[in-house]
């Protein structure tokens, strides 16, 4: 079995790096904050304390990290993983990130011989967990037919968009759907409470219909439940949001719908809620 380094064991990284484990694959874990990859050890990761260590001798590195500036530090920074990995290797960046800096980071690999694919994923803690995650790939063809196999006991959408930078654009036309979605869920339940209806019977009633979507049909139960628990950060959605308002600046193009909810995401970290998961914006109604 070919060798993986896996760099970032949160929410996501720790179900997606188990799924590897559970194939037989030998992984090696490094995690900034220790104690969040020490419950990998039970499943028959190595837990290493360094990048360094846990990219020597690996086949394939993968990184599933919170922010653009965290991907730069682990690739491009200090003792990053382009220091210290082998020819031949592929890097296979899962975080939601920069478009440019996937390029950035293709470019500088390949003088190191090294192929690189950005990876960026939908479907949540649950997508992560039950390994049915979507998974939209960008970088060298070649990386991403190595990549696929491992990509497989991850994920059930697994699609190839084109080159570097391609798998990140793709996430961000997807982050902009669930950004309309998730508003349009929420406003549909305040709505429902204002005048009177029961909300789970609400729910029942239009999500069969043209209303229909994986928001209504996962989110809103955790809604109606209370469960506001982190699948995804509003911090992170909030990253996400920006890094597109940015891109779509940068063509001169201005999302509107993405704007107002961005906004209302800023409202809710500012009022010290952006750990809480994406689900609960129904609270800034409250």
């Amino acid at each position: 079995m070919k060798k993986v380094a896996w760099i970032g064991t949160g929410v996501m990284g720790a179900s997606m790096a188990g799924h590897l484990l559970k194939a037989g694959y030998p992984v090696s874990v490094y995690n900034r904050s220790p104690q969040k990859a020490q419950a990998m050890a039970s499943l028959g990761a190595t837990v290493c304390s360094t990048i360094w260590e846990a990219v020597a001798g690996a086949d394939f590195v993968f990184t599933i990290v919170g922010y653009p500036a965290d991907v730069e530090q682990v690739y491009l920074g200090k003792d990053g993983i382009l220091e210290h990995i082998e020819t031949g290797a592929v890097i296979v960046d899962m975080t939601t990130s920069s478009p440019a800096l996937a390029v950035r980071i293709a470019e500088e690999a390949k003088k190191k011989g090294v192929s690189s694919v950005d990876a960026p994923v939908s479907g949540g803690d649950a997508g992560a967990k039950a390994g049915t995650l979507s998974i939209m790939a960008g970088g060298e063809e070649d990386a991403f037919l190595k990549v696929k196999p491992l990509f497989e006991r991850m994920g059930k959408t697994i699609v190839y968009m084109g080159g570097p930078g391609y798998g990140q654009h793709t996430k961000a036309a997807n982050q902009i759907a669930v950004a309309g979605a998730t508003a349009a869920m929420t406003e549909a339940i305040v709505y429902a409470k204002k005048v009177g209806l029961d909300p789970q019977q609400m729910l029942n009633a239009i999500s069969a219909g043209a209303a229909g979507s994986w928001q209504l049909n996962n989110m809103a139960p955790r809604v109606l439940r209370g469960d506001l628990a982190p699948g995804f950060y509003i911090k992170h959605f909030i990253k996400d949001m920006r890094i597109i308002r940015d891109e779509a600046s940068s063509r001169n193009t201005s999302l509107s719908m993405l704007n107002a909810v961005l906004s209302l995401y800023e409202q809710m970290a500012d009022k010290g809620m952006e750990d809480l998961g994406t689900q609960a914006l129904l609270k800034l109604y409250e």
